[in-house]
């Protein structure tokens, strides 16, 4: 199914009323918005409607969760990720997210849209406007108000009801009936699911009845004694209905000290996160080492904490994560706190600095990946209050990013901390390397060429120093560094996509001739060696491209290095489709394929479905180049930019496109090709994976 949803909680119950409801308004408005209190259910409700409704939308449910975000700044690139749009091309990026759902016809989920209402109603629309098959499901505590937005408000499950209890039931796996303390609690608790999982967590632990009397000794208290009084958002906390408030603060006396505290200092996490974060964060005082896991595991019990995925991470519902970041306020500790998340998450970034070259790199570059939510937290922390770790930190995983398709969020982290950070040296040049990298992925070939420049000059400045620095220790040796070789590599990537092979065969022949050491010393000098092969390549000097292209994917076996072995795949097969041998061509882009996949990167998936076409297409393969090429056409608009590559590969590209067309017929090209480009793009990219023996 094309979309993207996450699973449904198992523990859903009742709401068949609200569901019809939400079905036939989907069916008839093109704004349904779900609102109500906080922990009444709008996100697994929306998640059912989603799920059920997506078999209608012939492109796909897809879901956004806006919690994490604290502002606008990043919300056209949080919705566009969503929708699987790798945005590369430049300009305002609400532009790219509206061409990429011009001609869609798909359900869009924006779900937790109360902290960003105003911002979310102009988005919604500006894109309801520009693609006519759009429809938006969207949560939060309040209406959009956009025209023509219809609301389905959502009140707590029936107190006295069967579907209250059931949601018990299920939370505690024990029988109840409704003349007993559990129904009981369902009234206490006026049917509201969060507040009810809450307590579940206490049954579980204590038993129906020992909650049924805590529940009463609270709740029949005066109002002042009832709730604790801390000072919550309106927002938050929504005047006409204070009993979720009071089921967390229940949840949080019946916690440990520890317990507490912890609940307080996780707070700080907007993404999931594992006990080996949790722990750098958040241990201090009588919370170490030693005693943290468990009183993690008591949050977990309580269902303060949702339980481990898979991988390890843990979350906290945003309604509980609120409360504990109230508490932390009150001990004093948020910028603390904050500043030790900022710190940790600079740290994790640094590692990809020794990481990304040799057999870390893979699981460095899916732990930023994971963590990118809190990544994003710290920089926009790292920014308010220490601009040269911010550029330390966007410096460090920027490159990461680009590789993934995220390159608005990575072009505009680096150059806010270029602008706000006075640092000199090594921090500055990395960080315009990765800005000039990702400007040629943009395709702003002119603000690149600027930015190389800096970065060769920065470069050029740091190595002297620290030259001079060494020539006053005895250590003097003027040869180029990583930082010139990496400047270099950027002017020579510049020059390759610009179709100037001689000049990027230059500017990184002469670095490299000037500096010792051989390709698998760093990464610097092994993406200049990457640059030098590709420009061969450019220049006609095949056989020697294609020896030192196996020269290097060898060595990239032995390092484990997966970044660069995925370009050489790549430029092997380019190589072998300029040498007339598109069955080798074939093999080489699959490979190539195979190592976008995992990275995910969709540019990269777009483009080496581009040589494996144009490679099945020479081969005379008519009708699986235009089914591959139709897959390539929807990576490539994924990507909201059109075609393009490498200039050797475009023109042989559209050659040999014209033979397969010709070949076939143009009738039976298009309808495959059409075909493709409508189906699953996953579909297409695996059946393009297999060989012809596997068909």
């Amino acid at each position: 199914m094309r979309g993207h949803l996450p699973d449904e909680n198992p523990g859903f119950v009742g709401r068949r009323t609200e569901l019809e409801r939400i079905s036939a308004a989907l069916a008839e408005h093109r704004l349904v918005t779900v609102t109500g209190v906080g922990g009444v259910g709008k996100t697994r409700l929306a998640l059912r409607a989603a799920h059920r409704a997506a078999d209608g939308y012939p492109d796909g449910a897809w879901w956004t969760d806006l919690t994490p975000l604290d502002g606008d700044r990043l919300l056209v690139a949080l919705v566009a990720d969503s929708v699987d749009l790798s945005d590369h091309t430049p300009g305002m990026a609400t532009t790219g997210l509206c061409r990429r759902l011009a001609d869609d016809r798909l359900l869009l989920v924006l779900d937790s849209c109360e902290h960003l209402a105003e911002p979310c109603a102009r988005l919604v629309a500006e894109l309801l406007a520009a693609a006519p098959g759009l429809t938006v499901l969207a949560t939060g505590r309040r209406p959009l108000g956009v025209d023509g937005e219809l609301v389905v408000h959502l009140d707590p499950l029936p107190p006295a009801g069967g579907d209250a209890l059931e949601l018990l039931r299920r939370a505690t796996g024990e029988e109840f009936t409704a003349a007993g303390p559990a129904g009981e609690i369902c009234v206490r608790l006026e049917g509201i699911p969060l507040a009810l999982e809450l307590a579940a967590a206490q049954i579980r632990l204590q038993g129906a009845e020992a909650v049924r009397d805590q529940l009463g000794t609270r709740f029949d208290a005066p109002p002042s004694a009832r709730f604790d009084l801390l000072a919550h958002t309106e927002r938050v906390w929504p005047s006409r209905h204070q009993t979720l408030r009071a089921a967390i603060g229940w949840s949080h006396e019946l916690s440990a000290p520890l317990e507490r505290l912890l609940w307080a200092r996780l707070s700080v996490f907007r993404g999931p996160f594992d006990l080996a974060s949790a722990t750098a964060v958040c241990i201090g005082g009588p919370l170490n080492r030693a005693t943290l896991p468990e009183a993690l595991d008591g949050l977990v019990r309580a269902s303060v904490v949702r339980p481990p995925d898979a991988g390890g991470r843990l979350r906290m519902l945003d309604t509980i994560r609120a409360y504990g970041a109230t508490w932390l306020d009150r001990t004093g500790e948020t910028g603390k706190v904050a500043d030790r998340h900022a710190a940790h998450f600079r740290g994790l970034a640094r590692r990809g600095e020794t990481e990304w070259h040799g057999a870390r790199q893979l699981r460095w570059y899916r732990t930023v990946d994971a963590h990118h939510t809190d990544l994003r937290i710290a920089l926009d922390r790292l920014l308010r209050t220490e601009p040269d770790a911010a550029l330390d930190l966007i410096g460090s995983v920027a490159f990461a990013w680009s590789c993934r398709g995220r390159l608005r969020e990575a072009r505009d982290g680096l150059e806010q901390a270029l602008l706000l950070s006075g640092a000199r040296g090594r921090t500055r040049a990395r960080a315009l390397w990765a800005l000039g990298v990702t400007l040629v992925l943009q395709g702003e070939f002119g603000p690149a060429q600027e930015v190389s420049e800096r970065c060769a000059r920065e470069a050029r400045y740091t190595e002297y120093t620290e030259d001079a620095e060494g020539a006053g220790r005895g250590g003097h040796h003027g040869r180029p560094g990583d930082l010139t070789l990496d400047a270099a590599a950027l002017a020579g990537l510049l020059a390759l996509t610009t179709g100037r092979p001689m000049a990027a065969h230059v500017v990184v022949g002469h670095v490299l001739d000037a500096a010792q050491g051989g390709p698998a010393d760093s990464a610097a000098r092994l993406r200049c060696h990457l640059v030098q092969v590709f420009a061969l390549t450019g220049l006609g000097r095949l056989a020697e491209a294609r020896d030192r292209a196996l020269a290097l994917r060898s060595l990239c076996e032995e390092l484990d290095e997966h970044w660069t072995r995925t370009a050489l795949e790549y430029q092997l097969a380019l190589t072998g489709l300029l040498e007339g041998d598109p069955a080798t061509a074939a093999g080489h882009a699959r490979a190539m394929l195979e190592g976008t996949r995992g990275l995910g990167a969709s540019l990269g998936v777009a483009l080496g479905l581009d040589v494996l076409a144009t490679a099945l297409a020479a081969a005379g393969d008519g009708e699986r180049a235009a089914d591959v090429s139709g897959t390539g056409e929807a990576y490539w608009r994924s990507t909201g930019q059109p075609r393009r590559g490498l200039p050797g590969l475009r023109a042989l590209h559209e050659k040999y496109t014209d033979t397969a067309r010709a070949t076939i017929g143009e009738p039976a090209y298009e309808e495959i090709f059409v075909r493709a480009l409508t189906g699953l793009p996953q579909d297409g990219l695996d059946r393009a994976l297999r060989s012809p023996r596997q068909t």
